[in-house]
């Protein structure tokens, strides 16, 4: 299962970002292309193993974009996309972002007062990404049905847990400076 996800993980290229060794991958960067049959698997694996029993799928801008709208043209189920700039609709929720090389804003719009949601990512390292999310959605109401995330790497999904928030990742790497080291699909990315 995820083989088309671990192969191309491992094939991955690394480049240095500051102090982080960064991997440039189809699903967490769109490059160098965004295959189907990679999508098709990973949001495959989505429905197989997700509370899908909700009003909206809600990812963050960029990467969780194409599986997010993937899993919502097979689920029919609207998509909600935190974006990175602020629009000034009535309700829009600010939060902060601090992943392990940046800060940033993010603006969460879409979501009413007991929305139930599954939020999905393509990665969770530092978890800062994820918390600002779910926090965003505490915010305004939202009913978090469950998180999927296709990539885990360091110790973000821990953290998240130690707070409350249960976090499914589908595959865990190891990256060093010259490439990705390990690759090992997680148990929770199966079906229960």
């Amino acid at each position: 299962m995820l083989e088309r996800l671990k192969k191309s993980l491992l094939e991955a290229p690394v480049f240095k970002r500051g102090n982080y060794n960064y991997f440039i991958h189809p699903i967490t960067d769109g490059v160098p292309e965004v295959k189907p049959d990679l999508i098709r698997e990973v949001v495959g694996n989505i429905v197989r193993i997700a509370d899908l029993e909700v009003d909206k799928i809600v990812t963050v801008e960029a990467m969780g974009i194409p599986i997010g709208i993937a899993l919502s043209l097979i689920c029919d189920i609207p998509l909600v996309i935190i974006r990175k700039r602020k629009y000034g609709l009535p309700g829009e929720i600010e939060v902060s972002q601090v992943t392990g090389y940046s800060k940033s804003q993010l603006f969460l719009n879409g979501i009413n007062k007991g929305d139930k949601v599954i939020v999905v990512d393509d990665v969770i390292s530092t978890g800062g990404t994820l918390l600002a999310t779910l926090q965003s959605l505490q915010v305004a109401g939202a009913i978090v049905k469950d998180v999927v995330v296709v990539v885990k790497r360091g110790e973000g999904q821990e953290k998240l847990s130690a707070i409350g928030f249960n976090v499914k990742t589908m595959v865990e790497v190891d990256v060093d400076e010259k490439r990705v080291t390990k690759v090992v699909e997680c148990k929770n990315s199966r079906i229960p």
